[in-house]
């Protein structure tokens, strides 16, 4: 009976121990992170070449304020950051990355998911979802994205933006780019403002810029304003139509854009210099028309020769 009960034992025991190695868990491919939610330990590009060149903007959008992703102070590997009650007239410059494949189908901080292929962008403190004008200060190409995720908590870099979207800006190679963040932010009523300006995505509206108080008198810092197309204020400004390439709160991205609206256009191209309420901003506008059809025929020919995102405006000469 002993050894019935001995041999009934070990067959148990024999059991267990080859259920044991049936359910051990198999060896995880080389590459494979189980110390997070990503299964990749090192982002990367999408394999092939993705071609950005037919890829829109992001559309900003009126939306109700969410607390989701809004939690303010947070707190991320020791350091706390805070979210800002509003993004109205948000202008920064500083170092932008890009995120790819790693964390491409996941949640975003305000629960979206993340698509490597679309025009978006992660930031510390503005509020999301929310919008922005991302500039490349190297080259002048701009893009608009969507922000729905928290991060760059890397370094003092100021943006990640999704991998299209560094692409159309000219730096997925290189990793990161000097740029210019400029919050885009819409009413209820459909109306959008960038640096507390008027601003809009189409074609069909001319948009009315409000006339500029006198500037103060710049600091001993500030950038050197070329008299001709300086801010002149005051109710006897001419108003004229100019087509606006781009408005930028440093002055050399503008005469960089400015040389090269010039290169391929015969009409005047100028930067003109304007204070705001947030601040300096140097805009460069090719004009002025006389009327609206001339400034429409040179709009339509800058963008065929890569000068997207220009706006047909008045403002003074």
């Amino acid at each position: 009976m002993t050894s019935y009960r001995l041999r009934l034992w070990l067959a148990a025991l024999a059991t267990l121990v080859l259920a044991g190695c049936a359910s051990s868990p198999t060896p995880a491919p080389a590459g494979t992170d189980h110390s997070s939610r990503y299964t990749i330990t090192q982002d990367r590009a999408p394999d092939g070449n993705f071609d950005v060149s037919g890829l829109s903007d992001a559309v900003p959008v009126y939306q109700a304020p969410v607390r989701a992703g809004n939690k303010s102070p947070y707190t991320v590997w020791g350091k706390h950051y805070r979210v800002l009650d509003s993004n109205d007239g948000y202008v920064a410059q500083g170092t932008a990355s890009w995120y790819g494949e790693k964390f491409h189908g996941h949640k975003t901080s305000n629960g979206e998911r993340f698509d490597m292929y679309e025009m978006s962008a992660a930031h510390k403190s503005l509020r999301i979802p929310g919008y922005a004008k991302v500039t490349n200060l190297a080259n002048g190409r701009s893009v608009i994205v969507r922000v729905n995720d928290r991060g760059p908590f890397h370094g003092d870099r100021l943006i990640d933006l999704s991998y299209a979207a560094a692409k159309k800006l000219g730096y997925q190679s290189n990793g990161t780019a000097r740029v210019e963040v400029a919050s885009i932010t819409v009413k209820p009523d459909g109306s959008m403002f960038i640096a507390d300006q008027p601003f809009t995505m189409g074609r069909q509206q001319t948009v009315q810029q409000p006339l500029q108080s006198a500037p103060s008198a710049p600091s001993a810092s500030a950038p050197p304003v070329n008299s001709a197309v300086a801010e002149t204020g005051g109710q006897d400004a001419i108003r004229g139509l100019f087509v606006q390439l781009g408005s930028f709160s440093s002055r050399d991205p503008a005469e960089k854009l400015q040389v090269r609206a010039k290169s391929v256009l015969n009409d005047p191209v100028r930067v003109r210099s304007v204070d705001t309420a947030s601040g300096r901003f140097h805009r460069v506008q090719v004009g002025p028309f006389q009327d609206e059809g001339s400034a429409r025929k040179i709009q339509s020919l800058l963008d065929k020769k890569g000068f997207s995102q220009s706006i047909v405006m008045t403002d003074s000469h």
